[in-house]
């Protein structure tokens, strides 16, 4: 037997069993419990994903100083790179490999809903069939109708996690981007010893001619706006596609949320040093402790 075929006699036993709940929207109801369900046995990969996509982020200011520092000589500059990362015992690829490990369940999972296993697009939710477009419940009672009222009700729903992801997204490449020019401005402030008009060169050689800096700076403003590409995918596929987009979506975002629930900016990035702002706070009062006590023991004396 097939994993989709799997699939398809597990979502009908749980539709049976939901079935004195959830009555005729019982095959939909047993479509986002099997979703979460998956999701939730993927969790160990996502977590892994997690703690690669921290060691960038964390990494980004050293990295950042490396391609400022080596940005005439290349080979040298992957050397460093490479370096850091044996240093480091993190990888490059970090985070990417356990995301590309759950893609074979993603597209087992859409297909499964997408073109039907077993009956399953052959029950409704709520009236609207599990088989059927948008276009079709447009054509069938129009936007407002009783179909139309659904398919209003799942966009709202992927709508809204599609806009919180973005505004997560948004918020933790503005944080990574802050770091990583810090970290640029600390690099030219030491060379400042060649003058002002080195140090503006510098810095427009670092942000327009360095293309491994320019791409990720890149891909971090396009990649947010991929999150409303789910939206308008569940107005072409079957609702039933369409439900397992929008469960997975939502439990992407909370889960991303959780585990990155400890990070001040949400992205896991540090200043790559270990300090915080609260570690030189309080150096300084300890150093003006020092000097009254200095200055207390000579008044004394």
């Amino acid at each position: 037997m097939s994993v989709s075929a799997s699939l398809g006699a597990l979502l009908a036993h749980l539709a049976d069993q939901l079935h004195p709940l959830a009555g005729g929207s019982a095959t939909a109801a047993a479509i986002v419990l099997l979703t979460l369900c998956v999701r939730l046995a993927l969790h160990p990969f996502t977590r892994a994903a997690a703690r690669g996509e921290k060691a960038r982020a964390a990494l980004a200011p050293r990295i950042a100083e490396l391609q400022r520092k080596h940005r005439r000589d290349p080979e040298r500059l992957r050397r460093a790179t490479a370096e850091l990362f044996a240093e480091t015992g993190t990888s490059p690829l970090a985070g990417y490999l356990p995301m590309l490990a759950q893609l074979p369940v993603f597209f087992v999972m859409y297909r499964l809903f997408a073109h039907g296993g077993g009956d399953v697009l052959d029950h409704s939710l709520f009236g609207a069939p599990l088989s059927g477009r948008w276009a079709d419940a447009l054509a069938d009672g129009g936007l407002f109708g009783a179909q139309g009222l659904v398919y209003l009700g799942l966009f709202a729903v992927i709508a809204a996690v599609a806009t919180w992801t973005y505004l997560r997204a948004r918020k933790g490449a503005t944080a990574v981007d802050g770091a990583t020019a810090g970290a640029a401005r600390t690099g030219v402030a030491k060379a400042g010893t060649a003058g002002a008009g080195t140090a503006r060169a510098s810095r427009a050689r670092g942000a327009e001619g360095d293309p491994a800096a320019s791409v990720p700076a890149a891909m971090a403003r396009v990649l947010p706006l991929l999150s409303f590409g789910t939206l308008l995918a569940a107005a072409f596929v079957p609702l039933a596609a369409g439900l397992y987009l929008a469960t997975t979506t939502a439990w992407s975002a909370a889960e991303r949320a959780w585990l990155h629930r400890g990070n001040g900016n949400g992205n896991g990035s540090g200043n790559g040093n270990g300090n915080d702002n609260g570690g030189r706070s309080r150096t300084g009062p300890r150093r003006r402790t020092g000097n009254r006590e200095v200055m207390r023991t000579a008044t004394v004396k």
